[in-house]
């Protein structure tokens, strides 16, 4: 069962600073609940071909995993997939005008779990749509107090 997840939210800041801020991987950990630590692998800025070590607290377990990016459009789109571990995964970020200067948000992420976890995959998507919420929930926070 392929697991794809697609949150989206409004922000109250202009897409140039919420798109530079949220595909910034430096401040992943202020934004990502889940997300303890980001180290690049690659000098920034992150481009295409950028890769990056996230670590992650998700279902009770620590997660080690790198992603690269492999689509970037500066202001509108980012595309970073990983091919590690049992669940590979895709995470895209959109970033649309909204009528009164702000920013719709869209954090997608997709992927094909393998052996056990594809049994769990059910519960990992119920699981990370919670997550994707809360965290859209806390970059509108972060964004939106620094006026």
């Amino acid at each position: 069962m392929a697991v794809d997840v697609e949150t989206a939210l409004e922000i109250a800041r202009p897409r140039p600073e919420v798109a530079a801020y949220a595909c910034d991987p430096a401040n992943a950990p202020e934004w990502y609940e889940n997300i303890a630590s980001v180290q690049l692998l690659t000098p920034p800025p992150a481009a295409v071909g950028s890769r990056m070590e996230f670590v992650a607290r998700f279902l009770g377990r620590t997660l080690r995993y790198t992603y690269e990016i492999v689509e970037l459009v500066p202001g509108e789109r980012l595309v970073m997939r990983t091919a590690e571990g049992p669940f590979p995964m895709e995470t895209t970020y959109g970033f649309q005008d909204v009528p009164g200067g702000g920013t719709r948000m869209t954090l997608r992420n997709r992927g094909e779990p393998a052996g056990f976890a594809r049994v769990t995959a059910p519960v990992m998507e119920r699981a990370m749509r919670r997550a994707n919420r809360k965290d859209l929930e806390r970059l509108k926070r972060v964004l939106e107090e620094r006026r």
